[in-house]
């Protein structure tokens, strides 16, 4: 009865019927219009009933809302009021010239507000996107992963240790930041000298031409009154500090997330990470402070085990973490306070 009734608004749209065998698992059918619109209708024998509409661009999206309008009235009036619930979700737009499909961390699909791609380049390490939010402005976005928008000062905040910490007169290094956000912050809190190391030139030049509200002026000159921005890979940068006994009141590191999982592909990020932390409490100062984000609040069990990789340490140490809302990610997310006992 429910598939008949569907079947006959289907009908007045001349779209034509193919039914497809599911071995008794209910009823699966797709209907073409001559529009090259898809419908494809699932009735189970229990449980939820889908109709998935696909349509081209340029389709009279009045007629779209028009039919599936008159799908759901016909349903309820076939169901006699016994649906539970109707929910009617969003278009997803495949295939445009601006994606504005971005994954959280631990994995819900977003849908932002982008409306233009202003820098799009291939380095040698990763792919680089900038891309124009509405609500957020430019977002950075490396490899796919979103990183950091002009509106994410609270992100910034976070890994420098919340307003909480005297960076007056002190050294520090920052892992990675070529977005320059954590620079352009810690450079007004007169420290005697900040040392950034960053891979990526490219990274560098494309934030600081379409990322100015995050870097200011910091990344037009890549050497400072009290700073220097050294473009190399960190990690024989930092096994030298070592070796020459360099240290440091704040190390920051904004390299990279906690992996989302313990798979063996996460395996070469987790040796990383160990790799980076390990040398990077050597270079800190008896009293000074690690500074590190962590990862979605969500991802409980990466984070407990980025916890357990503290307790491995050549030294020990305590820990403190926080919780904060970055606003382009549209989640929680975790920062690290990490010092000597």
């Amino acid at each position: 009865m429910t598939v008949h009734g569907l079947q006959s608004i289907f009908q007045e749209q001349e779209m034509t019927e193919t039914v497809h065998d599911t071995e008794g698992h209910g009823y699966l059918a797709t209907f073409i219009g001559k529009n090259g619109r898809l419908v494809i209708l699932r009735v189970p024998v229990h449980g939820l009933l889908t109709i998935d509409l696909q349509c081209c661009e340029g389709d009279n999206i009045v007629q779209v809302e028009n039919l599936l309008n008159a799908l759901e009235k016909k349903l309820r009036s076939l169901l006699h009021g016994n649906i539970k619930r109707v929910k009617r979700l969003p278009a997803l737009i495949r295939g445009a010239a601006v994606d504005r499909y971005w994954p959280t961390a631990d994995g819900r699909l977003v849908e932002y507000d982008i409306d233009r791609v202003v820098y799009d380049e291939d380095s040698a390490y990763q792919n680089i996107k900038i891309m124009h939010s509405q609500q957020f402005g430019n977002i950075l976005i490396l490899n796919g992963d979103v990183n950091l928008s002009e509106s994410d000062l609270p992100y910034t905040q976070a890994i420098m240790g919340r307003g909480k910490e005297n960076y007056a007169g002190k050294e520090v290094l920052i892992l990675g930041g070529g977005d320059g956000g954590i620079l352009s912050e810690a450079v007004k809190l007169k420290p005697k000298m900040i040392t950034m190391v960053e891979i990526d030139q490219m990274v560098i030049d494309g934030c600081r031409t379409h990322m100015r509200k995050t870097c200011g002026s910091v990344l037009d000159n890549l050497k400072g009154e009290c700073y220097q921005v050294l473009v190399e890979d960190c990690v024989p940068v930092l096994k030298k500090y070592v070796e020459e006994g360099k240290t440091f009141d704040y190390v920051i590191n904004d390299l990279t997330a906690v992996p989302i999982s313990t798979a063996p592909e996460e395996d070469s990020t987790w040796e990383f990470l160990q790799l980076i932390l390990d040398l990077s409490i050597k270079v800190l100062r008896p009293t000074g402070k690690y500074f590190t984000q962590g990862n979605c609040a969500n991802l409980t069990e990466a984070l407990a085990l980025y916890e357990e990789q503290l307790g491995r340490l050549s030294c020990p140490v305590d820990f403190s973490k926080e919780v904060v809302c970055v606003p382009s990610y549209m989640e929680l997310w975790v920062f690290y306070t990490v010092w000597k006992k």
